[in-house]
C-alpha cells in the first residue's frame, strides 16, 4: 500500500488522500467509475424496461382467425381497427429499437455494479487468494478513489458537470448507506395502549454516526451550491503559457504577474477585465471564500476527531523512538524542558519553517516523542502498592519530567496544525487508517477529509481570483 501523501499534481492543496493507489483518470461516464468505486445505488432497482410491458402486446385471441375481413382489405387489428401503416410501424419499431437499448445499458450497469460490489466485498483482492484489505480500509480507499474521480480535474471555481455531479451523489450514497446498519441498542419509554409506560430497547445509529454523518452531509452540500454559484462570472481561466480563444478577451492579465509557486505550474491561470471586477462580484466571491472557509475548518475539526478516537496500532508503538531528546533534537528538547514558560508560537518562530515537507517531518518527531514520554510516564507508575501511597503524599507526580515534556509537546503538535492546516497526515494518521477496522469510523474519516480538501481547494482558488483582480486595479491606478 503506496503512501498518503499525494503530489500536489493531483489534488491542487489540502486533498490528504487515503493510503492507496489512486486511479485519477478522468472518466465523464457515469457508468465508469474508478477500480475500487463501489456500484451505483441506482443500479440496485432493477426496472422493468417499457418492451417488457409494451402496450402494443396484447393478448393473444385463439378466435383471431376466424375474423371476417374488412371491407377494404385491410389487415384488422383484435381490436377491431385497422393495423398501422408503414410510417406508424417504423415509429413502433424506433420505440421497441430505444428500449432494447436502455435494457442493454441498464443490464451493463448491472454487471459493473457487481464487479464493484464483488471487489468492494474480496478487499480489493479478485484473485480470491485472500490478501485483500480489510472492509474499513476498502470503503476508505473506495470514497477516497471517488473524490479523484469527480473533483481530481476540477482546477477552478466553475460548477461541477452534471455526470459527475451525479455520479458523487449516486455513488456516495451507495457508500454511506452501510453506516444505517451500524447501529447502537437504547432504552426509551414506550405507552402501552392501557396507559402504562414501561422501557424497551431501541436501535438507533452509533453516536459517533449520528452526530457526524449528517454535519458532514450537509457540508458536501454547501460545497455543491457554492460552486453552483459561479456559473455566469466575469472572470475566465486560461491554461498557463497558451493564449487561447477566451484568453485574449483581455490582454491585461498577461501584464499581471501571478505570484505561483513553481509546482503549481499546472494550474490554469484566471483572468478578470481590464479594469476588474465589479464590486458585486467582488463581494460574492468574499462570502463564498468565508463559507468555504469555515466548512474547511469544520470538516477538519471532524477529522481530527475521528482519527483521535482510532485505537493506536500495536506496530505503531512498538516502532517509537527510545528517547525523546534523541527524536527532537537538543535544541528543541532544551527549550521544552528549560523554559519556565512555554511558548510553542515562539518555538515555532525560531524553527524558521522554510516549506510543508520540513513541517510535516517536525510533526512526525514531536508526535513520538509525545508518545514515548507518554510511555515512559506510564511505566513509572507501575509500581508497588506502598510506593504509590508515597507518590501521592509527594509532589512527585506533579512535576514529573515525563509527563511535562508529553504535555509541551501535544500543545506543539496543536499549535504546528494550526499554523499549516494543509499539513498532509502524519506517520500516525496514516497507520491508523491503514490499520483500522472499524467501517463506521473509516467512513466519517474518508468522507471528512475529502470534504476538507475540497474546502480548502475552494478557498484557494478563490484567493488567486481576488489576487489577480487587485493586481489589475493597482496596475490600472
Amino acid at each position: 500500500m503506496e503512501n498518503s501523501t499525494n503530489s500536489d499534481e493531483t489534488y491542487d492543496r489540502g486533498c490528504r488522500p487515503s493510503p492507496s493507489s489512486i486511479d485519477q483518470n478522468d472518466q465523464t461516464s457515469t457508468s465508469e467509475t474508478p477500480v475500487y468505486s463501489t456500484m451505483s445505488a441506482d443500479s440496485f432497482a432493477y426496472h422493468r424496461t417499457n418492451s417488457e410491458t409494451s402496450a402494443f402486446s396484447d393478448p393473444i385471441d385463439d378466435n383471431s382467425s376466424c375474423s371476417e375481413p374488412s371491407p377494404s382489405n385491410w389487415p384488422v387489428s383484435r381490436s377491431g381497427q385497422p393495423a398501422l401503416g408503414r410510417p406508424e410501424m417504423r415509429q413502433q419499431k424506433t420505440v421497441v429499437d430505444k428500449n432494447l437499448d436502455d435494457q442493454e445499458s441498464m443490464d451493463l450497469e448491472l454487471e459493473l455494479m457487481k464487479e464493484r460490489f464483488a471487489k468492494l466485498l474480496l478487499g480489493e483482492d479478485m484473485s480470491g487468494s485472500g490478501k485483500g484489505v480489510c472492509t474499513a480500509v476498502t470503503i476508505s480507499n473506495a470514497i477516497t478513489n471517488l473524490y479523484a474521480t469527480v473533483f481530481g480535474q476540477n482546477l477552478r471555481l466553475a460548477p461541477l458537470k452534471p455526470e459527475k455531479k451525479a455520479l458523487w451523489k449516486r455513488e456516495m450514497d451507495c457508500l454511506l448507506s452501510v453506516c444505517d446498519y451500524i447501529v447502537e441498542f437504547v432504552s426509551e419509554s414506550q405507552n402501552l395502549r392501557d396507559g402504562r409506560e414501561v422501557e424497551v430497547m431501541a436501535s438507533r445509529p452509533r453516536a459517533d454516526i449520528y452526530i457526524n454523518l449528517p454535519a458532514l452531509q450537509k457540508l458536501d452540500t454547501m460545497l455543491m451550491d457554492i460552486l453552483e454559484s459561479f456559473q455566469d462570472t466575469e472572470f475566465w481561466y486560461a491554461e498557463q503559457g497558451s493564449m487561447s480563444s477566451n484568453s485574449t478577451r483581455s490582454g491585461s492579465f498577461r501584464r499581471v504577474i501571478v505570484q505561483r509557486k513553481e509546482e503549481k505550474w499546472w494550474l490554469p491561470v484566471p483572468c478578470v477585465p481590464p479594469g476588474g471586477l465589479s464590486e458585486k462580484s467582488r463581494k460574492h466571491l468574499r462570502h463564498k471564500r468565508d463559507c468555504a472557509n469555515q466548512i474547511h475548518k469544520a470538516a477538519m475539526a471532524i477529522n481530527s476527531t475521528i482519527l483521535a478516537e482510532m485505537e493506536i496500532p500495536d506496530s505503531y508503538m512498538a516502532n517509537l523512538p527510545k528517547s525523546g531528546k534523541a527524536c527532537l533534537g537538543d535544541f528543541i528538547y532544551r527549550y521544552m524542558y528549560t523554559t519556565e514558560k512555554f511558548s510553542p508560537d515562539h518555538l515555532l518562530d525560531c524553527l524558521s519553517i522554510a516549506s510543508e515537507h520540513e513541517a510535516l517531518e517536525l510533526a512526525d518527531h514531536v508526535e513520538a516523542s509525545m508518545y514515548t514520554w507518554r510511555r515512559k510516564a506510564c511505566m513509572s507508575h507501575s509500581k508497588s502498592s506502598w510506593d504509590m501511597v508515597k507518590d501521592l503524599m509527594s509532589e512527585t507526580d506533579r512535576s514529573d519530567k515525563n509527563h511535562l515534556l508529553a504535555a509541551r509537546a501535544e500543545s506543539l503538535l496543536f499549535y504546528l496544525k494550526q499554523r499549516y492546516p494543509e499539513l498532509a497526515q502524519t506517520s500516525l494518521d496514516t497507520c491508523k487508517i491503514q490499520c483500522n477496522q472499524d467501517v463506521g469510523q473509516a467512513v466519517l474519516e474518508s468522507y471528512s477529509r475529502v470534504l476538507e480538501g475540497l474546502a480548502f481547494n475552494t478557498v484557494a482558488w478563490v484567493e488567486d481570483v481576488l489576487f489577480v483582480d487587485r493586481s489589475v486595479r493597482n496596475q490600472d491606478q
